[in-house]
């Protein structure tokens, strides 16, 4: 524990207001993501639901995936859209294949927030380099998911033929809801603000572009005092202690970051809070990767929740093929110590570059994020 002035530790009173205080700014961070989510939404969430119809070529579902989870900024938002769509009619809206590589395109494309929280570190040197590395070892995992599952889904149709079964076992289960607290106190949070600038005739872009300015500041805020506390709050024998806790057994980390996601209905949210953890140097990018897996998992909860309140059978199905998604994958790639490497290494690297040069962050987000699912969707959707 860091010491004060005189060589003593902090006091007890000390370290709850410090506590106290990290909390609050934990809290105005994820105002300021929701906050984020509203702007892009005020652009184009009409347009991602659009998206997501009269498309069948598989290529071309993938990138609407990853295009339509960026504009929302929401896996959950996302993947529960194609869910209702797929219910819908006996999936006559949107055909229960084509809505698969739009779920792995959606693993994708919700990776983008976890970016650009790290870009909050930006001036920050090393804690940049700990903070892009903890954003992108999840969309370089996802992105080596897709490039084995889809080829195998293409050819076999094992996630959808699992998922009917399954759903043919369980789709006389009736609806269900869940109301996460955490995600009602920041969207109360929030509200006022929106609000605000509603009541000033803002809308479209004019709002969007003020929200993300606003939340763009608050971020910023935030992290920077985050990753300062976080270090003086968490530090020597209990940062030890920590690491060492996750680094004996992966397992609890996905655990933790399952139960993390289940409470706020958002990966996004988990993975985004791990961010400012690795930057300040509190968690390994080893043991923080399981926390992200987990969240991976977790987050497949709202889109079955969604499911159960579907007209048909076909709607819980492909929330299974979610759910299989993501497990799936953990189990297959995880367990390999060599394959398990690949995204730690790649992040890796990749910080290191973006750390010595910006463009390496504007580069990998506009090509990953917009260029390659752009080129996908209007070269293969006319197929």
């Amino acid at each position: 524990m860091k010491r004060n002035v005189s060589g003593l530790p902090p006091s007890r009173a000390t370290i709850a207001l410090r506590l106290g205080y990290v909390l609050t700014l934990v809290y105005g961070f994820l105002v300021s993501i929701r906050l984020m989510g509203s702007a892009i939404k005020a652009l184009g969430s009409d347009t991602a639901q659009e998206l997501f119809s009269g498309v069948s070529n598989p290529f071309a579902g993938l990138a609407v995936g990853t295009l339509a989870t960026v504009l929302v900024q929401s896996s959950s938002t996302s993947t529960s859209t194609i869910v209702s769509l797929v219910g819908q009619s006996g999936g006559t809206a949107l055909p229960l294949k084509a809505a698969v590589p739009m779920i792995m395109g959606a693993n994708i494309g919700t990776t983008i927030t976890n970016t650009i929280v790290s870009i909050g570190h930006i001036q920050q040197g090393n804690a940049f380099r700990r903070a892009f590395a903890a954003a992108t070892v999840h969309d370089f995992f996802n992105l080596m998911l897709v490039m084995v599952a889809l080829p195998i889904e293409l050819m076999t149709g094992v996630l959808e033929k699992t998922a009917t079964a399954i759903s043919g076992a369980i789709s006389s289960v009736g609806g269900a809801e869940y109301h996460s607290p955490i995600k009602a106190a920041v969207k109360a949070g929030a509200k006022p603000i929106e609000s605000l600038l509603e009541g000033l005739g803002l809308e479209g872009v004019p709002l969007a572009i003020i929200l993300v300015a606003v939340a763009l500041a608050l971020i910023v805020i935030c992290l920077v005092q985050i990753t300062r506390n976080m270090r003086s709050l968490i530090s020597g024998s209990l940062e030890r202690a920590l690491n060492r806790v996750l680094g004996r057994s992966g397992m609890l980390g996905m655990l933790i970051g399952i139960v993390m996601t289940i409470a706020v209905q958002s990966s996004s949210i988990t993975t985004s809070l791990l961010v400012p953890m690795c930057a300040a140097g509190v968690l390994t990018l080893r043991n923080a990767f399981p926390i992200m897996l987990g969240a991976n998992i977790g987050t497949t909860v709202t889109a079955l929740l969604a499911s159960l309140a579907t007209d048909n059978e076909a709607g819980l199905t492909i929330a299974l093929v979610h759910t299989l998604f993501n497990v799936g994958g953990v189990m297959i790639i995880y367990p390999i110590p060599f394959l398990r490497r690949i995204p730690l290494r790649l992040a890796r690297l990749l910080s290191v570059r973006a750390q010595r040069n910006v463009f390496w962050v504007v580069g990998y987000v506009g090509v990953v994020f917009v260029l390659l699912p752009l080129f996908g969707y209007l070269v293969f959707g006319s197929l």
